[in-house]
């Protein structure tokens, strides 16, 4: 009797920022999840890829989204690491019941994980957890890092603030600038919409930082 070969899907995904970084363009993803299929036995029967798009979210994902809806019972949805399928607990896991729902199996290569087993399974939510607790502690140093270099007067943003012009990586007053921000601010406080004031900055040709005329949201 002829024994039936398992199937496995494959999943893909870069972004803009990532594609520069060695080893984990498209190609090399592609050619890890080839030889896991060689090396034990299973058929890519395809591979959905994702390229420049963000992993934060999974509804913008038509690559995913198809991936996930060509899945069957028995099938290997294999990806190259759990960054390039999501980048929360909440969708690894919400990806990781959807395939369980179809019968079909996760495997991470990068991870080691493999969710045809028990220990696997506890590992793939173990690793979720961690994954987004780095990424959290990531953003925290960094909104740290910002809000010194703020109150220090340092240059934290690629666009100097209005009010502000960068010298030697510090931040200077303008004055006059600094007299527009105080009047924008009276303004509001008495009561003027956002419109208003900034319509009233375009009738005196009074710029933006960039040169261009006041905008509600300015």
């Amino acid at each position: 009797m002829k024994t039936q070969t398992k199937q496995a899907i494959g999943y893909i995904r870069v972004s803009s920022a990532q594609q520069a970084q060695e080893g984990v363009s498209l190609e090399a993803q592609q050619a890890k999840i080839e030889q896991w299929c060689l090396a034990n036995g299973y058929e890519l029967v395809n591979v959905f890829k994702d390229e420049g798009i963000s992993g934060k979210r999974m509804d913008t994902r038509q690559g995913l989204q198809d991936a996930l809806a060509t899945i069957k019972k028995g099938n290997a949805f294999v990806f190259y690491s759990m960054s390039r399928v999501a980048r929360s607990t909440k969708n690894m896991i919400e990806i990781g019941d959807m395939v369980a729902k179809k019968k079909g199996d996760m495997v991470s290569l990068t991870e080691n994980i493999d969710t045809t087993t028990a220990t696997g399974k506890m590992i793939f939510r173990l690793l979720s957890n961690l994954a987004e607790f780095e990424r959290n502690l990531v953003g925290e140093r960094t909104a740290t890092v910002l809000q010194n270099k703020k109150a220090n007067r340092q240059v934290y943003t690629n666009q100097t603030p209005y009010g502000f012009k960068a010298v030697n990586g510090r931040l200077e007053q303008v004055k006059q600038e600094v007299k527009v921000v105080a009047e924008i601010q009276q303004a509001r406080a008495k009561g003027q919409t956002l419109q208003a004031i900034a319509d009233n900055l375009n009738s005196r040709g009074i710029p933006t930082k960039t040169n261009k005329q006041w905008q509600p949201a300015t």
